[in-house]
């Protein structure tokens, strides 16, 4: 089933050609369902990078999905024109007496940098604060599950030694909870972090459930409020050469990086990376939808009706 987007948003034409079933407005609105509205807090530099990746991942659910994309207003984008962030993007200014089934709060760059150092921190506090009324599930992403977790749990991330990167193997812990539903016992995923949540920090966390976790990455999803929180630490959403273009920059401006980890085959910068994780992505994101969106959100909010 679609997705719906706004009919000239850049990546449409890129997830058309993928075969990716996307509605635009006025098809939409004649149908005669309810879509769940699915809020996306892109805090990427590269907000059209990161727009197709989530919307490949989401577009496999079968139902209709009308997303919001949604920015800050404490923070100026450099990395994407602001021309493309006025037209297609909300501040949350402007959204927050809205509802919406599902918030996607994705990662930041800023990972280095203490919380309440970020320009934007005290803004995503009140989004974060704000999605606990006004959103079924939240679904947060790499530095943004380390925000959340240390804004409701006090958990502090961890600077890790050297750069996390790379494709990792994970082991499902849980398998009773329907987010993980269709995993392997083990499953590939892409890490690309400087920081950690140490895993028995979120172990002695009475809230939290330890999903899905490595032996080298730590821990991979965790859940909270029985799936109204959904924590996870790597990058699902990345497409085959995500792990590619980020060595390859930072190799171009002489940076200390290592080759990503089990990524390109005989660990040879020249081979095409193997795409191993997709599946599991989209098996992570459609469960989320099914399970923890469709299932539980009201088809007509209480101060809709």
């Amino acid at each position: 089933m679609p997705i719906k987007v706004q009919s000239d948003l850049p990546v449409r034409a890129i997830l058309e050609r993928e075969n990716i079933f996307v509605m635009d407005e006025t098809r939409a609105v004649t149908q005669d369902i309810r879509p769940l509205k699915i809020g996306i807090l892109n805090l990427m530099p590269l907000k059209e990078d990161t727009e197709l990746q989530l919307l490949r991942s989401l577009s496999n659910t079968p139902l209709q999905l009308d997303i919001t994309f949604i920015m800050v207003s404490s923070h100026e984008s450099k990395n994407t024109a602001q021309s493309h962030i006025n037209k297609f993007y909300e501040p949350f200014s402007e959204i927050k007496k809205r509802r919406f089934d599902g918030l996607i709060i994705t990662g930041a760059p800023v990972e280095q940098m203490e919380f309440e150092e970020v320009d934007y921190w005290d803004e995503l506090v009140e989004i974060m604060d704000w999605a606990d009324g006004h959103v079924t599930s939240t679904f947060f992403i790499c530095w943004g599950a380390q925000a959340a977790m240390y804004h409701f749990y006090g958990l502090k991330k961890r600077l890790l030694p050297q750069k996390l990167f790379g494709l990792y193997r994970h082991k499902v812990r849980n398998r009773k909870e329907p987010l993980v539903r269709g995993f392997d016992d083990e499953f590939y995923a892409p890490h690309s972090r400087h920081t950690t949540v140490d895993a028995e920090e979120i172990r002695a966390c009475k809230e939290l459930t330890i999903l899905a976790e490595s032996e080298e990455a730590g821990v991979f999803i965790a859940m909270a409020e029985e799936g109204r929180k959904v924590f996870v630490f790597g990058h699902p959403e990345y497409d085959r050469l995500t792990l590619e273009k980020e060595y390859m920059r930072d190799k171009n401006k002489g940076l200390d990086i290592q080759l990503p980890k089990d990524y390109f085959p005989g660990d040879d910068s020249g081979n095409r990376p193997l795409l191993l994780w997709r599946a599991h992505a989209n098996t992570l994101y459609t469960n989320w939808i099914n399970y923890y969106v469709y299932q539980t959100t009201p088809y007509v909010w209480e101060d809709e009706q």
